[in-house]
């Protein structure tokens, strides 16, 4: 006898099929959950929050450190200098080398050698 034989619907065949899911629906469930699993790892890969954007983010610190570093050079360099100009006891050779170089004066026995600042 069939399990079906026992049961009160008309159809004993409808009963049988209705507890097990016809296959295209788990091979559309699987293939559901396959494309969920690839588009997670695609976010993973190229993300907002990926590795790439990770990399791109780390070479960018690295930059700004750089950055910043020159910056505080450049800082220490114009703090001392503003250290050498005060009031009450400025450097005599800064402030003679701002004048000459601000009024263009010199003795007329100099040489002016201009030099470039490198950047």
């Amino acid at each position: 006898m069939n399990p079906g034989d026992f049961c009160d619907s008309p159809w004993p065949q409808m009963n049988r099929s209705s507890h097990r899911p016809p296959v295209l629906r788990q091979w559309l469930g699987k293939l559901a959950v396959a494309a969920f699993l690839l588009g997670l790892g695609a976010l993973a890969l190229a993300g907002p929050y990926g590795m790439l954007e990770w990399g791109r983010q780390n070479s960018m610190l690295e930059k700004r450190e750089a950055q910043i570093a020159a910056l505080e050079k450049q800082r220490a360099e114009l703090s001392n200098r503003v250290e050498l100009l005060d009031r009450d006891n400025a450097d005599p050779d800064l402030v003679t080398e701002l004048l000459r170089r601000d009024l263009n004066v010199a003795h007329p026995d100099e040489y002016v050698i201009e030099l470039k600042p490198q950047n």
